[in-house]
């Protein structure tokens, strides 16, 4: 029986809608509209490419477009200095600050700027401090937290289960296994330096690919009936492949997402809901109550609050 494909454009259509509809109440409440600032640096396509879709799922949700792009020749202090000056906007509630930049720019230093209550993408160090404890109140990376919505989407259950994921970036991997440990599952993180990664990946019930090589995992490493989630997005001759062989696991998971239309549409959906959020906290007296109406989550901690 083949697997069940994972609807990735259905549910960010359901989680746009969903912050679309709390855009409109924050700002038919008197508040002022969530403000996206993106800032690119350089000409790099991919990145303008990526970049013009989140602007464009911005403007459609209700937000406001705080685009800024610095040419090639932009030197990190003159960043710095932009990141500065949209920390201390009012009206900018959270800042994106597109990877790669240029070699000659120091992101880490950038995002470590970048306030963690404007962090929408939830690189910054408190964020991922906050993350690596379990303090709900910090903003989480979008694609692991669009990955998990659709683990919940399709009630695929992850206490008590075996998760692996292959990859331990800052981006996904790292973050992706706080993520399901939160949620009681039992983590393997796999890497480069794995000894017999087919045979640590065949034991798991989740299976999180995110190690940037097509085709990387195959039938052979896959467990009959586990989740098969691949991040992976690269173009082949064919078109767009993932970092899983599609083909030569469909026929032995249980759920698998497709390369496009999986994990990928459900990383802008997250970026909106995180910068409704990040909206909601700067300008909620009382955050609990208006983060539950608004974006349909639990009130949240304080990061003071005592944690489990």
């Amino acid at each position: 029986m083949s697997a069940i494909v994972i609807d990735g454009k259905q549910v960010a259509a359901k989680v746009r809608a969903e912050v679309a509809a709390g855009v409109a109440e924050l700002s038919d409440g008197g508040g002022n509209a969530p403000g996206l600032a993106t800032v690119l640096i350089g000409n790099d396509p991919a990145s303008e490419v990526y970049v013009r879709n989140k602007r464009r799922a911005c403007v459609a949700a209700g937000m406001t477009d705080l685009h800024r792009h610095l040419p090639e020749n932009t030197d990190h202090a003159q960043a710095a200095a932009l990141i500065d000056e949209l920390a201390a906007d009012p009206l900018v509630s959270g800042i994106l600050l597109q990877l790669p930049t240029p070699p000659y720019i120091r992101s880490h230093e950038l995002l470590s700027m970048i306030p963690h209550r404007k962090d929408v993408d939830g690189l910054t160090p408190v964020n991922a401090g906050y993350l690596a404890q379990g303090v709900s109140s910090g903003l989480r990376p979008c694609t692991p937290s669009g990955v998990m919505m659709l683990l919940d989407h399709y009630g695929i259950e992850l206490e008590g289960a075996e998760a692996v994921v292959v990859g331990r970036s800052s981006l996904v991997g790292k973050p992706m296994a706080h993520l399901l440990l939160e949620r009681n599952a039992t983590v393997t993180v796999c890497h480069s330096r794995t000894i017999d990664l087919v045979a640590v990946c065949r034991r798991a019930d989740v299976l999180v690919v995110a190690a940037g090589i097509p085709g990387l995992i195959g039938a052979d490493a896959v467990k009959p009936g586990a989740a098969v989630i691949d991040v992976g997005i690269h173009r082949g001759k064919e078109g767009l492949v993932g970092d899983v062989d599609a083909q030569s696991v469909i026929d032995l998971a249980g759920h698998l997402t497709p390369v496009p239309g999986g994990v990928g549409p459900m990383t802008i959906a997250m970026l909106l809901s995180n910068t409704l959020t990040a909206a909601v906290r700067q300008q909620a007296p009382e955050e609990g109550p208006v983060l539950n109406r608004l974006t349909g989550r639990a009130a949240v901690p304080h990061p003071n609050e005592e944690m489990k």
